[in-house]
């Protein structure tokens, strides 16, 4: 059975794309504005937003889930590629995503903290700065507090108005 795309699903996806977005990432912790490190902080705010969903003992809507991954697919497509790239890129997208959720918490912190090695690993920051990469991690750690205390359905309707 085929999947059909779902462009009304997409505003959780479209926030996610506009906090990506943030001249913060590129400005103040010189990422580079590739199409992976967007994917990157897509993954990592999408991670914090269902850890938070976890911690509050509330399930992740799989549809909504979906959808995200759906939508990456789709504009892998609108790019250019083809079935089988899609299908190898995505294979490994997947598994970056998964790496992101199961390490993203500092696992002998009771409350939340930031792997920071992680920060490491999927972004190239300028020289390994620290500084930088504190930088990184503090913008995290916020946006998880914040999201932490919004309310479950603003968060799954996209209405993230998170400032950093």
């Amino acid at each position: 059975m085929l999947s059909a795309y779902k462009s009304h699903n997409n505003s959780l996806y479209n926030n996610l794309i506009n906090l990506s977005r943030n001249i913060f990432f590129y400005k103040n912790t010189l990422l580079s504005d590739t199409f992976e490190t967007r994917i990157n902080l897509i993954f990592f705010h999408l991670s914090l937003i269902m850890l938070g969903f976890k911690d509050k003992k509330i399930e992740f809507p799989q549809q909504i889930f979906d959808n995200i991954f759906q939508n990456v697919e789709y504009h892998f497509r609108e790019l250019g590629y083809g079935d089988v790239s899609v299908n190898k890129q995505m294979k490994n997208l997947i598994r970056i995503y998964y790496d992101i959720l199961l390490k993203i918490k500092q696992p002998e912190s009771s409350s939340f903290s930031l792997n920071i090695d992680l920060l490491s690993k999927y972004f190239e920051l300028k020289n390994k700065d620290m500084h930088l990469t504190n930088k990184l991690a503090d913008y995290f750690n916020k946006f998880y507090n914040f999201c932490f205390e919004l309310n479950e359905d603003i968060v799954l309707k996209g209405r993230i108005n998170f400032k950093y």
